[in-house]
């Protein structure tokens, strides 16, 4: 494997070329975790939520729109100006940030943390919890998606063709376990409230047909965590 520096360059470049599309290739990942993380989420009305790994703004957005005050996070320029011109965005306070260093966020601060989709792209993952517990108040949770590791088994991971070369850009993905996510979280200083496994069924498929191929298999990994009583 690259040395870190180069794999996070990585992942930050082939988001940049990521952006344009990223909201129209049709991915079933997305499909399939947008409505279990909203549902556990429940109502957001007045609460302070941050998004980290915003990308286009999917979810922050969405939560904005709900009533959230929302601060939202990514390292990619790209994804973050895809964000910002989107209807809505005025709401969000959207910043960019490297997830490897330390949030420039106070402690305390938010009722609930989400992070969609990039749990494969870090490496130190306790010390991305750790800091996500700090900025965490004592009654929140934290909502962080996946690709499921056994998507890996299939040859799976984060990439897209890029519509101007047809070139299929991988920007690096990491191989953790649902044990890993779930240590790190622990050593983090939160605790795992439920780790949901999901499969895509036929009906699905019907919709999403990249998902075909996966039906019954699992795609996505949920962990719903909290701070200790």
């Amino acid at each position: 494997m690259k040395n870190e520096p180069d794999f996070a360059a990585a992942v930050r470049s082939g988001y940049d070329r990521w952006a344009a599309v990223y909201d129209h290739d049709g991915n079933p990942l997305q499909a399939l975790e947008e409505p279990a993380l909203r549902v556990r989420l429940g109502d957001v009305r007045g609460q302070a939520v941050l998004d980290l790994g915003c990308g286009t703004g999917r979810h922050a957005l969405w939560l904005a729109a709900q009533g959230a005050q929302v601060t939202a996070l990514d390292f990619s320029p790209g994804m973050l100006e895809q964000a910002r011109a989107k209807p809505g965005a005025g709401a969000v306070r959207f910043l960019c940030h490297d997830l490897r260093l330390a949030l420039p966020l106070a402690d305390d601060s938010f009722d609930q943390v989400v992070s969609g989709l990039v749990l494969e792209h870090l490496e130190d993952l306790p010390a991305v919890f750790r800091e996500v517990a700090r900025v965490l108040r004592p009654a929140g949770r934290v909502l962080a998606s996946a690709m499921h590791p056994a998507m890996f088994e299939r040859g799976a991971h984060a990439r897209f063709t890029d519509p101007a070369t047809g070139e299929i850009v991988a920007p690096g993905s990491l191989r953790h376990s649902l044990a890993d996510f779930r240590q790190a979280a622990e050593a983090g200083g939160l605790e795992v409230l439920e780790l949901l496994e999901a499969s895509p069924d036929a009906v699905f498929a019907r919709c999403w047909p990249r998902a075909e191929r996966y039906i019954g298999w699992p795609m996505l990994a949920l962990l719903v965590c909290g701070k200790p009583a």
